[in-house]
């Protein structure tokens, strides 16, 4: 079974102004081990960035440009979207199909949003998904701080087995590409 990578929308104008995401440099770091490894076993990783017209997001300003930090490879792919789901109106689901992606891997920005859809997505779609738990992040927000948002959402979505495909949370440490 083949895998990808998914990054979302760890973008400029959500990493970079403060106040900054729970543990924005730590799970910058954490995505660009994870690509590393998949990058190393030639499974193919992917850049989702959000944008919307007339704000810090819209299409090619600096806010809309990927983290600073993230490492970029040669043969990675970027996905435009503008809604929380990344298969929504994207050529992701072909870009999978294409690389007969049977899995994915998915990290990024924001939990509670982009990430938590894309993964309840890719699973109704049939695709299993690894949650990489410790990179994915939030801001904190008035009911709740975003650590726990983060681990409310591992834990919820790694319990839903109505989609059929397995939504598993798993560490980038223990992020392993056969």
């Amino acid at each position: 079974m083949s895998c990808a990578v998914l990054v979302i929308d760890v973008q400029c104008g959500l990493f970079e102004p403060l106040p900054r995401p729970f543990e924005a440099d730590a799970v910058v770091q954490r995505i660009n081990q994870v690509a590393d490894k998949a990058r190393t076993a030639a499974v193919p990783v992917i850049f989702v960035q959000h944008e919307q017209d007339d704000t810090v997001l819209e299409f090619a300003t600096d806010g809309w440009k990927l983290q600073s930090g993230l490492e970029v490879g040669a043969d990675d792919f970027f996905v435009r979207k503008t809604t929380p789901d990344s298969f929504h109106n994207t050529e992701l689901q072909q870009i999978l199909k294409d690389h007969d992606i049977a899995s994915v891997a998915v990290c990024g920005y924001a939990t509670e949003f982009c990430v938590d859809t894309t993964v309840r997505r890719a699973a109704a779609l049939g695709f299993s998904v690894s949650l990489v738990g410790d990179a994915h992040t939030t801001h904190d927000k008035s009911h709740q701080p975003a650590a726990q948002i983060r681990n409310h959402h591992n834990r919820t979505l790694s319990n839903i087995t109505s989609f059929g495909p397995e939504i598993r949370v798993v560490s980038s440490d223990d992020v392993v590409f056969d």
